[in-house]
């Protein structure tokens, strides 16, 4: 096992021949005589114990990454429903909510933003916090390259709609063409 290797659910656990078999701690458990995770992790050694540590979401802070759903438009913002934070997902049941408003929705022109051009209810959005904002919610925003919508369903077909550029996308069973701030796809 080497130090570094995250492991999923259910996955088992290679030990070195030579180690005798450690104590299994939170994390894992054992099935058919080998060790499995049944969290996803790295396994870490701490004396005769073997565990994976469980990783805590905590609350967003400023320049933390976010993913969330639109729940509501208005003409001068979009709320966000925030579910993970940082690439760690919230336990069910917490969440925190974001304001993206248009002058946080792209960097360029941004007095001619339309948040209705740019989200939609439902839709799936990457976003950086900028401010703690007031005691409600976040102030998040889509203004770089890599950030905005990351998932969209189509209005009239509820099909998934295909990225055509940042401001476009495409249902590609009618090709019939939508309006987004689209996040320019992570490689």
């Amino acid at each position: 096992m080497t130090s570094a290797t995250i492991v999923l659910p259910g996955q088992p656990i290679s030990l070195p021949r030579a180690a005798p078999i450690p104590q299994l701690g939170s994390g894992l458990y054992s099935r058919d005589s080998e060790i499995r995770a049944s969290l996803v992790g790295i396994p870490q050694q701490n004396g005769p114990i073997l565990s994976i540590p469980r990783v805590r979401a905590r609350p967003p802070a400023v320049n933390s990454i976010v993913l969330g759903t639109i729940t509501r438009l208005a003409p001068l913002q979009a709320t966000l429903s925030i579910t993970v934070v940082d690439g760690i997902p919230l336990p069910v049941g917490e969440e925190f909510t974001g304001v993206i408003r248009t002058q946080d929705v792209r960097a360029t022109e941004r007095d001619r933003v339309k948040i209705a051009e740019s989200f939609r209810g439902g839709d799936v959005v990457r976003a950086v916090v900028i401010s703690l904002g007031d005691a409600r919610s976040y102030f998040v925003s889509t203004a770089r390259n890599n950030l905005g919508v990351v998932f969209a369903t189509s209005e009239t077909g509820g099909t998934t709609l295909v990225p055509l550029n940042w401001q476009e996308m495409q249902d590609p069973v009618t090709m019939k063409i939508e309006k987004r701030k689209v996040a320019k796809p992570e490689s």
